[in-house]
């Protein structure tokens, strides 16, 4: 069985994409297009892959890592000018699959077809059907050979009726290594364009007497190329759908699929539900029977089983077993809410440990501070954790009571079991069992609300003149 190696083809400016960025770097669904097509690539060549890089080449090596070998083309001068970068590492024999970088919904199935169909070829070239094939170029099939042999027709030196064909060039293909080593070289840029071509290499092969064919997929999807951002949303909308669809059956329920966002690298468990206007990004993993939005935005974050996160957001952080958040909650990085904690609405916690069974109901902010199981803090509560030169981190014993509107000025050791009055600014540790309360005294002043009242009128009464 010949050896299968696989050139991906990377190194094009992507001028259309209007961007900073190479265009084979642009993101699609969480990961990088480029690492969809060498994933593929390396699933039937058993990681053989040669990436040619060009625009940005540093940043591509950094982003795809060093299991890949790399070839440089300095010079943009056409698709077969970029597989000769990629000659020198070849083997003398063996099969070559050549893909395109941005052409990411291609898939390990669609490879094998290839090469299953490719048999005994110099060449075969991976085609699709379209309604409207304006721009690419014709297959065009010999009648009475059953596609064995095929030339490959350009728009602009297509027919009236060659222009009619729907059946067009992905610009993926399989070769022979040792016919492509013989012919390759021979390449011309002789053209407007001056640049070196892969279609030339498929006539040069046919005018040598070398059999080149063709091989059909259906779905015209799998070989979308991206070459602008309108294009890159019509590919993420088509990865979303695959998505959304593997992990439904795989026994995730979700209410509307088409307003349902999930990165590639998410894993979510069975009986969990998706409510619409969800977003789970990242190498999230979500366990089984949570209920997880609506309106909920989900980054790199582990949530374990029978969690339910209603219209929150969570970033790098860990949400424990039965835990309830939301709605209208934030977890930021390098938090760890424990098992049956509530977090509840507008509530923001931030790099802190918060133990089984606590409750944070409503309107605190939580930062850099572990709270032991069973407490319970009330609306209002403040962690004063930045004195506005450094970060200060605090600790609330286990079953500690802190009273609505409290302020706990960091760093402070709130004991077990300690009470913390409403209103209290909190200075000083707190020893376990203890209550602390630090409030000014009170002071009522009879008949002042009704002074304080008729004086405000007459303002309001201008006020209203004015606005009027």
């Amino acid at each position: 069985m010949l050896e299968t190696w696989a050139v991906v083809l990377a190194a094009g400016e992507g001028k259309r994409m209007v961007s900073s960025l190479p265009k084979v770097l642009h993101p699609l669904c969480g990961r990088p297009m480029l690492r969809y097509v060498v994933d593929a690539a390396a699933a039937v060549t058993g990681g053989k892959v040669i990436i040619v890089i060009g625009r940005g080449a540093q940043l591509v090596r950094e982003e795809m890592g060093a299991r890949w070998r790399y070839a440089l083309q300095e010079e943009q001068l056409g698709t077969g000018h970029a597989l000769m970068q990629a000659l020198p590492q070849l083997p003398a024999e063996g099969l070559l699959l050549v893909l395109c970088g941005d052409a990411p919904l291609i898939e390990k199935e669609h490879l094998e077809q290839l090469i299953r169909e490719h048999g005994r070829s110099a060449a075969t070239v991976l085609t699709t059907g379209l309604a409207d094939p304006a721009g690419y170029g014709r297959i065009i099939r010999h009648s009475g050979d059953s596609g064995a042999r095929i030339r490959i027709v350009e728009e602009s030196d297509a027919s009236a009726d060659e222009k009619k064909i729907s059946e067009v060039n992905s610009g993926i293909y399989c070769f022979d290594i040792k016919y492509l080593r013989r012919y390759l070289p021979a390449l011309t840029p002789d053209n407007a364009q001056r640049e070196y071509y892969l279609t030339d290499l498929v006539a040069l092969l046919q005018e040598q007497g070398h059999r080149v064919s063709a091989c059909r997929i259906e779905d015209w999807r799998v070989v979308l190329g991206i070459n602008d951002r309108c294009q890159l949303a019509e590919a993420a909308a088509i990865m979303r759908e695959r998505i959304n669809r593997s992990l439904m059956r795989q026994g995730v329920t979700m209410v509307d699929p088409s307003s349902t966002y999930i990165d590639f690298d998410v894993q979510i468990g069975p009986d969990t539900v998706i409510w619409p206007q969800t977003v789970i990004q990242g190498r999230t993993v979500i366990g089984s029977a949570c209920r997880i939005g609506p309106g909920a935005q989900i980054i790199n974050a582990e949530i374990h089983d029978r969690v339910i996160f209603r219209q929150s957001v969570v970033e790098e952080s860990v949400i424990e077993n039965e835990a309830l958040v939301g709605p209208f909650a934030y977890i930021r990085p390098g938090s760890r809410i424990g098992p049956g904690v509530k977090i509840g609405d507008f509530v923001e916690v931030k790099n802190s440990r918060i133990d089984a069974g606590t409750k944070v109901p409503h309107l605190s902010y939580v930062g850099d501070v572990d709270i032991g199981g069973g407490a319970n803090l009330g609306a209002g509560v403040i962690v004063v954790n930045f004195d506005g030169r450094r970060k200060h981190r605090s600790s609330i014993g286990r079953g500690a009571f802190i009273g609505c509107n409290s302020n706990l000025i960091s760093p402070l050791e709130i004991g077990e079991g300690a009470f913390i009055a409403a209103g209290t600014t909190v200075t000083r540790n707190v020893p376990p069992g203890a209550l602390a309360i630090a409030r000014t005294d009170q002071e009522n002043c009879p008949g002042a609300a009704d002074r304080l009242l008729k004086k405000s009128q007459p303002q309001k009464e201008k006020a209203e003149e004015e606005k009027n």
